[in-house]
């Protein structure tokens, strides 16, 4: 007897499929992508009734035709890793719509269990569902579940269970009738297929034969590899009832099939399945909202507002647990300059470690709140009302509707990030539509933006903290939609393509859902912090520690110390220079001196490394927009990701620092140095918001895009058009800020 059994969780998007597969494993989950593509594969772990139940949860999708990356994705995983079963989410509020999957995978023969969700929403709108006669009739066993409540989970656990340890049970492709033209050339095609065993190890011959009338690219490659000469002649015998049904039916067979699938649902739902109790033209309370939430003049503004209060939100209740993370830190610094003999290790550890990633770590508050609201924004289903608000904005500037979404998951209201972002481009069918919007999300305000935004306006706007937020992610959404304008305009030129959207309900997020989320994406942050930042913060204090000073230089150092010291009595000079003891009363001005000397000779130190003569090298362009060479290290570590702007910072004026408090944090520092004024940090925050993506994005493009002329666009265009935005900020800005 089995001890294990491994399902598959699939449904269409906005089924409640992600809320079910959080219910059923919770913090159990692993997160990576599928072999050989770069969409999410989420797989958790559940025990019930003594067995371990490997749930693994697919990509969301309409069906198994495989015109996106996600349908091809769905169908790969079934035929090739074979789950024991298929537990199918359908929306029991739209049961005609989400059966059509449903029946796809009983024409592949997968064992399936329908967990019939949303059964709470059905019964406010009036229908009811007779479980056992839809189960009857579909030949599968229906489980009436609410995923955000847990109503119904153990049921189907039991049904899980029972199924997919039972050995006998073996994939039966469903065979449904598509009309008499091409019931008699699928009647010609299975007996070809199976002679001659094209394909039939992975798929049922009749399912084969089905997806070369639609003219499935991934199936007819496999089959013109495995048997060209069977294959072209199964495609020619396609192609003339193609012809036929053009002629006599003005129709594709992909359109007829997808017909004759809707009439079986339609003849299941009528035989005793469905019962409307209410008017079925009642106006449900979803659409009550939305004829406010979406309305044409009312709708953007409670957008705005929706975005201003989430900022309001996060920057108001983080202060106290940023203060307490940034005091830890302050704490760590202080404790490992004590604790440890002064040479490079001390050094790293505290410039390169603690005020590299410190720095990084200090935003998660920031971060966790952000994404908490954005949690909410999605479970609840406003964000698809965002999106469908958009388009007709969008079109105006050359993109499509289905452009919202990866704008909003780059960042578009902060916390995002644009590698799934770019790779969300992917449901936009025109190429050109597709490349324009792939070009213009990594201007969204990613997550990795996020800490250092918060950095440069808690130092210098500190009382309009969520204003600036605010005007920062209408700046970001403003220039991505006039540079997508710039592209369809010139090198992108191209017809546009009509948008179609499904709204799904509003619903309440449940507060386990909503922990979930918000600890994915928080730990993404800090392991990403601990691991990439971790090394790379390293790199850079190496950089920025050698080759170090020429001796001569230290040595001049060391005379200035002399002089100072020169006359006191052994035993003062040793209470000045121990950092361990108090320090003897009238020495202050001599200290003070002892500091200056200290920190003139690291900010020399600091000049004669590697990347202070990168700083210093690109100063004479950087200039103009106000950046001195300190910045331009942590800008060059940007490239590699934008969290580094944050910990290359913390490194470079913990090691050239002016400041004689040693435990200051960061933004104090900026506030204090004269290097920054409010004018420097807006230049700074506008080259930040748009220059050349991360390095991780840039080889997502370049593989999205299928070469690396346009990642190499990418960086080049947005850096270049980063700088003059920069440049001009600063030069007008400093006319009326000294004026």
């Amino acid at each position: 007897m089995k001890n294990s059994v491994h399902i598959a969780l699939a449904g269409n998007p906005n089924s409640g499929k992600t809320t079910l597969f959080n219910a059923l494993t919770g913090a159990r989950q692993h997160v990576g992508n599928y072999p050989g593509v770069t969409v999410e594969k989420k797989t958790g772990i559940c025990r019930h009734s003594n067995v371990e139940v490997i749930v693994t949860d697919l990509p969301g999708t309409y069906s198994l035709t495989a015109y996106s990356v996600e349908e091809l994705v769905a169908r790969n995983f079934l035929v090739n890793e074979k789950p024991d079963l298929v537990v199918n989410i359908v929306d029991a509020s739209n049961l005609e719509r989400n059966l059509y999957l449903t029946c796809q995978f009983m024409e592949l023969g997968v064992p399936v269990i329908i967990a019939l969700n949303m059964i709470d929403v059905a019964h406010s709108r009036g229908i009811e569902v007779n479980v056992d006669r839809l189960s009857e009739l579909m030949r599968a066993p229906v489980v009436p579940i609410v995923a955000r409540s847990g109503k119904g989970i153990e049921q189907l656990l039991d049904e899980v269970v029972r199924v997919g340890r039972d050995r006998k049970k073996i994939w039966q492709p469903l065979s449904l009738s598509y009309g008499e033209d091409i019931d008699q050339l699928l009647g010609e095609m299975v007996p070809l297929i199976n002679e001659g065993k094209l394909l039939t190890d992975t798929y049922p011959a009749r399912w084969t034969g089905l997806k070369i009338l639609e003219n499935d690219d991934q199936i007819l490659d496999m089959a013109m590899r495995a048997d060209s000469t069977l294959a072209q002649s199964l495609v020619q015998k396609s192609d003339q009832v193609t012809r036929h049904l053009q002629t006599t039916m003005e129709a594709y067979p992909e359109a007829i099939i997808a017909d004759h699938r809707y009439g079986y649902i339609k003849s299941i739902l009528r035989q005793g399945v469905m019962a409307q109790r209410y008017n079925v033209d009642r106006l449900y309370t979803s659409d009550r909202i939305d004829k406010i939430v979406t309305n044409r003049f009312l709708g953007p503004l409670i957008m705005a507002g929706v975005l201003f209060g989430l900022y309001s939100f996060t920057f108001h209740y983080s202060t106290i647990p940023a203060a307490w993370l940034e005091a830890f830190f302050g704490f760590l610094a202080d404790t490992a300059d004590r604790s440890l003999p002064d040479g490079p290790v001390k050094s790293m550890i505290i410039s390169g470690v603690i005020d590299g990633v410190g720095g990084v770590l200090g935003f998660v508050p920031i971060i966790m709140f952000m994404f908490f609201g954005i949690a909410m924004l999605e479970d609840s289903g406003y964000l698809a009302r965002v999106a469908f608000m958009l388009d007709r904005i969008f079109r105006i500037f050359g993109l499509h509707g289905s452009s919202v979404m990866p704008f909003i998951v780059s960042g578009g209201i902060a916390g995002g990030c644009a590698v799934p972002g770019v790779m969300a481009t992917r449901t936009l069918r025109s190429p050109k539509e597709r490349m324009a919007t792939l070009l213009t999300v990594p201007y969204m305000n990613c997550g990795a933006k996020l800490p250092v935004m918060a950095l440069l306006i808690g130092a210098f706007f500190s009382s309009h903290q969520a204003r600036y937020m605010f005007l920062a992610t209408v700046v970001s959404w403003s220039v991505a939609l006039l540079a997508a304008k710039f592209f369809r305009s010139t090198v992108l030129r191209g017809p546009a393509t009509p948008f179609v959207m499904e709204l799904p309900p509003y619903r309440f997020p449940t507060f386990r859902g909503l922990l979930i989320h918000t600890w994915e994406r928080t730990w993404q942050y800090i392991k990403k912090a601990g691991t990439v930042i971790l090394g790379i913060s390293i790199l850079l204090w190496a950089m920025m520690t050698y080759p170090g000073m020429p001796g001569e230089e230290s040595l001049g150092f060391e005379r200035q110390r002399q002089e100072v010291l020169a006359g006191l009595p052994a035993e003062t000079v040793a209470e000045l220079t121990d950092d361990k003891v108090e320090r003897p009363a009238g020495t202050e001005e001599i200290y003070r001196r002892l500091i200056a000397i200290d920190n003139e000779e690291a900010e020399q130190a600091l000049r004669h490394s590697l990347a202070g003569r990168i700083g210093i090298a690109l100063e004479s362009i950087s200039r103009y927009a106000g950046f001195d060479w300190r910045t331009n290290i942590a800008l060059v570590g940007g490239f590699a990701a934008k969290e580094v702007i944050v910990s290359t910072l913390g490194t470079a004026y913990s090691l050239g620092s002016v400041d004689p408090e040693a435990s200051t944090s960061l933004r104090e520092r900026l506030a204090r140095d004269g290097a920054w004024n409010p004018v420097v940090a807006l230049a700074a925050l506008a080259f930040i918001m748009f220059y050349a993506p991360c390095f991780v994005t840039v080889v997502c493009i370049a593989r999205e895009a299928g070469n690396w002329k346009w990642a190499l666009f990418s960086m080049a265009f947005n850096t270049v058009f980063a700088f003059l935005l920069a440049a001009l900020i600063y030069q007008v800005g400093m006319v009326l800020y000294m004026g």
